[in-house]
């Protein structure tokens, strides 16, 4: 069973992604439900369920469920104990936004640093703004030479990183256990050492998994530790940064600039603080989304169907411990 329904009609799976598993197999029944009104009948006669989100008592009519395979990345919303004790396999898509999310944070970092934003606005006043823009605080600056850190050295890191260099960055990354094999970064950081590696940096990149764990992972303490003007950009989930600190920050001139593709709340409501800070460029959780989105997402599920058809090990495996 397929069964996605998002607002964002984007996140809502193609009908080709049904029809291609289909003609591969037969022999099985394959359903794709647009939305969630026909599911509860049908729950109880599903072996595998392609979709982001299955709440606890949903669960409970799943007898036969032996795999969820999530069309989203982050799961943090399938980590509630009756799914972890049920025995049921969960993978993800891990690695097919990656590439997407890495040239959109290469247009963010270019974004900060050359102050599109305020271009944009001064064409949007027909206003010649050169001065304007150059009497800001913070001055035009290049990409080059400059430290990049990249907190959650995964596959997107992996991806950012190798285009930072092609714009000559110094690239650091933080990761859970401080170890990366990479031929694209300088140094790799612990997670423990965070705000050892902080001060160093003059551009800091969020895309860490959303556990429990990483909850406000960059809050006040961390922005703290931050050199003065530099740049942050949160391309990861909401939960990872403390949104009033952020605001904060760029208030009192402590940060430079930064760039969000996420927030805590999303759609984010017209009352947050967040539109209006200064030297904030917001792009509404785009980073991801690409046009090549559901070949990538119907390439690997039937990857993994083929493995797990075959009795063969499935790549992309959750693990429960870790939330992701």
């Amino acid at each position: 069973m397929i069964c996605v329904w998002h607002p964002f009609t984007e996140w809502r799976p193609k009908p080709a992604m049904a029809e291609a598993i289909q003609n591969r197999w037969p022999e099985i029944r394959v359903l794709h439900l647009p939305n969630y009104d026909r599911l509860p009948p049908e729950l109880p006669d599903t072996d595998i369920f392609v979709g982001y989100s299955l709440r606890p008592e949903q669960l409970k009519d799943a007898k036969k469920l032996k795999w969820i395979h999530s069309t989203a990345a982050g799961v943090a919303q399938l980590m509630y104990p009756e799914l972890r004790d049920s025995g049921i396999m969960v993978t993800n898509p891990s690695g097919i936004f990656s590439v997407p999310m890495a040239e959109h944070t290469m247009g963010l970092l270019l974004a900060l640093a050359r102050n599109f934003p305020d271009s944009v606005r001064g064409q949007d006043r027909a206003q010649w703004a050169q001065q304007e823009i150059w009497d800001n605080p913070q001055h035009l600056t290049e990409l080059n030479g400059k430290v990049l850190l990249i907190v959650g050295y995964g596959s997107i890191g992996r991806e950012v990183a190798k285009r930072a260099k092609a714009f000559d960055m110094q690239v650091w990354g933080v990761t859970r256990s401080g170890k990366s094999e990479q031929p694209h970064v300088e140094k790799i950081f612990a997670a423990s050492q965070l705000h050892e590696a902080l001060p160093g940096a003059d551009y800091i990149l969020i895309c860490a998994p959303e556990t429990a764990e990483t909850k406000h992972l960059i809050a006040a303490a961390e922005i703290a530790k931050m050199k003065r003007g530099a740049r942050l950009i949160n391309v990861g989930r909401g939960s990872l940064l403390d949104e009033a600190a952020l605001v904060q920050a760029l208030e009192s001139g402590a940060l430079g600039g930064a760039a969000l593709d996420v927030t805590a709340t999303e759609p984010l409501p017209a009352e947050s603080p967040l539109w209006k800070a200064p030297n904030l460029f917001i792009t509404p959780h785009t980073s991801g989304v690409s046009d090549r989105l559901w070949n990538r997402q119907t390439a690997i599920l039937i990857d993994l169907l083929e493995r797990w058809f075959e009795g063969r090990e499935l790549f992309n495996r959750v693990d429960f411990a870790r939330g992701y």
